[in-house]
């Protein structure tokens, strides 16, 4: 019997990391199991979380392997490689990840056949795709971590600009997790009041500020990048948030990757859609009515996808 609140990271860097440590605070598991090729570092992180159980309540943080895995009911992957070299392209970067990702699917076949698996590993769209692809398990227990963070990005800027709790603002960005992705204009809204070419608590809807809101939303990880040298914390809450949407069966309606079969004309990719998530994994889809160019910038988005895809060898 699968253990209720048992939940794998698979790669302990620093998105595994924070995605544990949130998941932590959060009380919103039982057990985290960190698995990595470097067993000590998983050890080491382990321990340094255990040591605020006394603060957090009865969560349990261990090092283990695959084989541990076969009770977990959801497994975050946030492996990979990165580039070697500048000289490397990202088709090569690209296809090592696919590796990589051959040998950890396979192992998650083996000994977790079972669990929902969410993929935060860039670029998450492509290796969506590429578990989807490599696994057993139906493709609505793949879940990528897609726009979810863009989107969470987008509502706190657009709250910002309204001076409102962005829990207020309903917006969402979709398609690519990258430069392609798409701002669902037509259906955002503050309270149920639709924002574009409305003045709302006497703000008007400037087309000019609302694209630079877009814009730093879109560019936020390349800026934190320049400033850290990498981003990590508010994606760890986005997969804390994605699993306990899981756990406990919540069918909120979340920006995920997943497979398109044929929505808004698009079919055989993997990107960002209203997803209603559960102990299922993907229940159903939410379809907003879009307008033309919305619907025209996902299928550039899809196509930006797809162009990589077939250079890549599954």
């Amino acid at each position: 019997m699968i253990q209720r609140r048992s939940v794998a990271i698979i790669g302990t860097g620093n998105v595994g990391v924070a995605a544990a440590y949130a998941m932590f605070n959060q009380r919103t598991v039982s057990e985290i199991i960190l698995v990595d090729l470097n067993k000590e570092r998983a050890e080491g992180e382990a321990m340094d979380l255990m040591h605020g159980q006394l603060l957090v309540g009865n969560v349990t943080v261990r090092a283990g392997g695959y084989e541990d895995l076969q009770d977990t009911q959801v497994v975050v992957v946030t492996a990979g490689v990165g580039q070697s070299s500048a000289s490397e392209s990202r088709l090569q970067l690209l296809n090592r990840n696919t590796e990589v990702f051959r040998n950890i699917i396979g192992e998650l076949d083996k000994h977790a056949p079972d669990a929902i698996l969410i993929i935060a590993t860039n670029p998450v769209d492509i290796l969506t795709y590429v578990s989807q692809k490599l696994s057993s398990r139906a493709p609505e227990r793949i879940i990528g971590t897609g726009t979810l963070l863009d989107t969470a990005r987008f509502r706190a800027l657009i709250g910002r600009y309204y001076d409102v709790d962005p829990q207020s603002v309903h917006a969402y960005i979709l398609g690519e997790h990258g430069d392609s992705e798409v701002p669902i204009w037509s259906q955002a809204n503050i309270g149920g009041k639709p924002i574009r070419d409305k003045v709302v608590m006497g703000k008007h809807f400037n087309p000019d500020v609302m694209e630079s809101i877009f814009d730093e939303a879109k560019n936020a990880a390349y800026k934190i990048i320049a400033k850290k040298g990498y981003t990590n914390s508010a994606i760890g809450v986005v997969i804390a948030r994605i699993v306990k949407a899981i756990l406990e069966d919540e069918k909120s309606v979340i920006p995920v990757s997943v497979h398109w079969d044929g929505e808004y004309g698009i079919e055989d990719v993997c990107m960002s859609l209203q997803c209603v998530v559960g102990i299922e994994g993907v229940k159903n889809r939410v379809l907003p009515d879009l307008d033309d160019a919305e619907i025209e910038g996902l299928r550039k988005s899809a196509k930006v996808l797809k162009e990589s895809l077939q250079q890549i060898e599954i």
